[in-house]
This record gives C-alpha cells, structure tokens and sequence, in this order.
C-alpha cells in the first residue's frame, strides 16, 4: 500500500497500511520549509536523512532546544514527548520509521497555522 498526502511543506508517502504495528513514510520537504515544532504523546520515530539539507530541531523542552545539522544516512531517534521540528535548507529525503500512528500530535509553533492533532 502507497499513500502520498500533499503536505504545505512538501509531501509524505506512506508505505505501511494504518492497521500496521509501524509506519514507514518518505518525507519530501522543500528547501527552506519546516515542519511543525511538536511532540507525540505516543508515537517513537526514527529519522534518516537520505538525500538534501535539514536541521533537528530537538530538546525535552521549549526551553532547551538546540539544532543539530542532520548528516546523511545517520539515524535519530526521537523519544515520546521530546519537542522536535526538520528544517530544510535544501530540498531533502528522509526516511521515517515509527510506532503506529497513535496519539496526539501537539503542535506548539506551525508556519502553517495547523492545530493539535489526535490519531486513534
């Protein structure tokens, strides 16, 4: 199964069914884009950068962010509750693999005027 969902920063392509006990996805983000700064209350996700420029944006809290400058084909993983935001200064390929798409999603800053976001 594929799913590609238009994203404003980009797009994402699902390759894992939403029945599935992970997610694997390919995000596509424009150069000079950035997600949301957010959090998951449940999801686990593991980041390779593959192709491009981004930095992670990552700390326990708002107050003790820092940017590391993702390198190619080395992994991060981003704990439940740790703020995080991908920042592109190019155009950029990563891989994604998470726990299910569970949770809630909470959005604390959003280019895209985006709220909070619940997945059962």
């Amino acid at each position: 199964m594929t799913e590609i969902i238009n994203k404003p920063w980009g797009e994402e392509t699902l390759y894992t069914s939403k029945d599935s006990p992970y997610t694997f996805k390919q995000l596509k983000i424009n150069a000079n884009c950035r997600l949301s700064l957010q959090s998951h209350t449940q999801k686990i996700e593991t980041l390779v950068l593959v192709e491009g420029e981004v930095d992670l944006i990552i700390g326990p809290d708002l107050n003790s962010l820092e940017i590391i400058h993702m390198e190619l084909k080395k992994d991060y993983t981003i704990q439940a509750g740790t703020i995080h935001r991908l920042s592109a200064t190019k155009d950029a390929i990563i891989f994604e693999a998470s726990t299910p798409e569970i949770g809630t999603t909470i959005r604390y800053e959003d280019d895209y005027n985006r709220q909070n976001e619940t997945k059962n």
